[in-house]
């Protein structure tokens, strides 16, 4: 893709999340929203494969009906309660359209259908961008309309996404739709905790997009996109292999890394709202997403393959690891004794 072109999408892209997460107004929001929506779809479809028009297709279609539907609840609104503050969404029919719309934009369950396949026809850098800066507008309108939502849809909505995103995920060969199952479980734990306390879900979110955008830079990086690929990638960079199996063990939730931290956090919260049935299932539900987790983690470092692969082992590169990838990835594994400080901090 031309540079200067690329340029333009990126600043868009930052233009159109600046604009939605500082607006009061539903109309500005809408707007950043449109502007982040059309600078990404050159991004999916810069390799023009009739995949990848597919997938720009199908995330055109679903993010312009979702905008859509944030346009029709925010006028709602505005028509009972002549309020066009984000912050004073009122009326409980525009908090239900409001909350589909936003599960559309995000790709929670039953909403996730589009999510996966678009992620499968980018390429690895777009499917980051789609995976992690896309999914804080609409987290953000969430953030500013969360005392008006109501919890009991919210709740089935990410009881749903942390199953579902698990449970799915368990038979894909395909990392780009490993890596799509997992983000839908991941915001099943931050759909479930933004009424009762929206700033663990912030917290959640940040920890989250960091741990995914280690994943995704260091498989760009191995040129990696389907596990039988992965198998053989050990020979070519082992540090940054053993580093992956660790951030991968991170983004499960697995204590003594730091993806361990927000699941802690949002189980200890859930208790306190005397919610410990659904603590409890949304803990043995993150347990099918370790299991693909755990899949990835043992292809990426330990095993040979038990047969003849048809791809060939990757000769050692003398390249160094990128810095922005072992900063990354000491962040996404060392940050659990600091949470005192972090929680701090938020």
């Amino acid at each position: 893709m031309n540079p200067q072109a690329k340029l333009i999408f990126m600043t868009s892209l930052l233009l159109g999340t600046t604009i939605t997460i500082s607006s009061n107004h539903w109309i500005m929001a809408w707007a950043g929203l449109e502007i982040n929506t059309l600078a990404v779809l050159p991004l999916i479809s810069k390799s023009h494969h009739p995949r990848s028009v597919e997938a720009a297709t199908k995330y055109f279609l679903t993010q312009a009906a979702a905008s859509a539907l944030v346009l029709f609840s925010s006028m709602t609104n505005a028509w009972h309660t002549g309020q066009w503050d984000i912050t004073q969404l009122s009326h409980p029919t525009s908090g239900l359209i409001l909350t589909s719309a936003i599960a559309m934009k995000l790709g929670l369950v039953p909403f996730h259908f589009w999510f996966p396949e678009v992620l499968q026809g980018s390429p690895l850098s777009t499917g980051l961008l789609l995976s992690t800066i896309m999914k804080l507008p609409p987290i953000t309108l969430l953030y500013m309309t969360s005392p008006s939502l109501n919890p009991t849809l919210l709740t089935t909505l990410a009881l749903l996404s942390t199953a579902l995103g698990g449970w799915m995920g368990l038979n894909q060969t395909q990392v780009r739709k490993i890596l799509a199952f997992s983000s839908i479980s991941h915001l099943g734990w931050m759909a479930i905790i933004i009424i009762y306390n929206p700033k663990l879900t912030l917290l959640n979110f940040y920890l989250y997009t960091m741990m995914t955008a280690t994943v995704f830079l260091t498989l760009n990086s191995m040129k990696v996109l389907k596990l039988s690929t992965l198998m053989t990638a050990w020979t070519k960079v082992p540090s940054l292999n053993a580093m992956l199996l660790l951030t991968l063990l991170s983004l499960a939730g697995l204590p003594p890394l730091t993806g361990f931290l927000p699941k802690w956090l949002i189980i200890q919260e859930l208790t306190k709202q005397e919610m410990i049935a659904t603590a409890t299932l949304m803990a043995l539900l993150s347990l099918l997403s370790l299991f693909f987790y755990l899949r990835l983690a043992y292809c990426t470092t330990i095993t040979l393959p038990p047969h003849t692969t048809n791809h060939m082992k990757q000769w050692r590169t003398g390249k160094p690891t990128n810095v922005l990838i072992a900063i990354l990835a000491t962040m996404s594994i060392t940050l659990l004794p600091i949470s005192p400080l972090i929680l701090a901090l938020v």
